[in-house]
């Protein structure tokens, strides 16, 4: 497919090693070039511009993501698994799996959870005090596989395969690169074992997987969608909130002064992880497939479509945001799509935005300071802007 003469075109590949190392970088030139753009290395549309961003996202009639949120269309190839009932497919079916998992996620079992998360944070963060610790394995992993699987009523066994099967799963929305592959390559246990995890038998009796198959036994759902449903819990609820703290750590560790501001204001806590989804968004990168033909000033994106939307960028446009490449806690960052928008927006938001508050509420009257103590590393993913690790030092009062 050739683009229309009038749109921009630019030749940055946003799967290139060094576009994934750091994103930011070349964001600027995305969002400058125009409204809508053309990115030659992988023959796509593109928007990096929030209005554009968010306006797609909310558009589901337009930029639908039944035909897959990556880079395969699924009306002209195969999926590499089963599409999500809920990322991957549009309404009535989103409508009805989305209804039933809303009930499934409610707010009510999470305040329930929240004063067990909080103790389990404060033996965490009481641990680590004073020591030389890695923040993506020793906080931004530890603590959601703590208490996320618990919730979701995921036996023992086998939780250490969690995370390598969300990475998978998210190198997969991005094009068969060598990231890609070798997380296949990789990934025949951990699918087995999530897999395993997801089947009815071997869920405990109260938790949210098992919540999802009583709603199959009403007749909400098939046993198989059930199975499937489960398995979207276990495929985003945890690699990116992972990250997420991971991201929120580095930026405090980046960011002394907002620390101390977060200290002298606890009260600042949900602001302050909003922010940095903001400012650090985990997710990158999602697909649309246009429905029909888009009209633009000067020609139009045609029907049948792939349109990469940049979230992070969008989360950093100066025509939206204030000083927008800065971390400011203190800032109003509603409106942000680090959880994406519109009627796909992330189901496991409230997971992850309770998770980071219970961290925090921990580390707020206990860590002076979050000191880097060494340079940390990327993991490179198609999806997301992940860290591998972060040398800190959690210095006590």
């Amino acid at each position: 497919m050739a683009p229309p003469a009038q749109i921009p075109s630019l030749d940055i590949d946003p799967f290139d090693d060094a576009f994934l190392a750091a994103p930011y970088t070349f964001h600027g030139a995305l969002r400058d070039a125009g409204p809508v753009i053309w990115l030659k290395p992988i023959n796509c549309f593109a928007m990096a511009r929030y209005a554009e961003v968010s306006a797609s996202l909310k558009d589901w009639q337009t930029f639908v993501s039944g035909r897959g949120v990556g880079m395969t269309d699924f009306a002209t190839d195969t999926p590499w698994r089963p599409p999500s009932l809920l990322l991957e497919t549009d309404p009535p079916v989103h409508d009805r799996t989305r209804g039933l998992m809303n009930k499934v996620a409610s707010l009510s079992s999470l305040k329930t959870a929240m004063p067990q998360w909080c103790a389990k944070a404060e033996i965490l963060v009481d641990r680590l005090l004073g020591q030389r610790v890695d923040g993506v394995r020793d906080l931004g992993e530890q603590f959601p596989l703590s208490v996320f699987p618990d919730l979701i009523g995921i036996r023992e066994e086998g939780r250490e395969h969690l995370i390598p099967y969300g990475t998978t799963a998210f190198n997969g929305f991005g094009p068969r690169n060598r990231l890609f592959e070798e997380a296949i390559a990789n990934a025949a246990a951990a699918s087995a074992a999530v897999m395993e995890s997801c089947r009815r038998e071997n869920l405990a009796p109260n938790g949210w997987g098992m919540k999802v198959y009583e709603a199959a036994d009403r007749g909400d759902c098939t046993p198989e969608e059930a199975e499937r449903l489960v398995r979207s819990f276990l495929t985003a609820g945890l690699d990116t909130t992972v990250n997420g703290i991971g991201n929120m750590l580095h930026a405090f560790a980046q960011h002394p002064d907002q620390w101390a501001k977060l200290r002298a204001d606890p009260s600042l806590a949900k602001k302050a992880f909003e922010e940095s989804l903001r400012w650090d968004g985990t997710v990158q990168t999602f697909f649309r497939t246009t429905s029909r033909n888009v009209p633009l000033p000067d020609g139009h994106i045609p029907a049948g479509s792939k349109v990469i939307l940049f979230l992070a960028s969008a989360n950093r446009d100066p025509r939206q945001w204030e000083r927008s490449e800065e971390f400011d806690i203190s800032r109003s960052s509603s409106g942000h799509v680090g959880f994406g928008f519109g009627i796909h927006q992330c189901l496991g938001q409230m997971v992850a935005r309770m998770e980071a508050e219970a961290l925090l509420k921990a580390m707020i009257p206990r860590v002076r300071e979050i000191r880097l103590v060494g340079k940390p590393v990327r993991r490179l993913n198609n999806t997301l802007h992940a860290l591998a690790s972060l040398p800190l030092q959690l210095l006590a009062d």
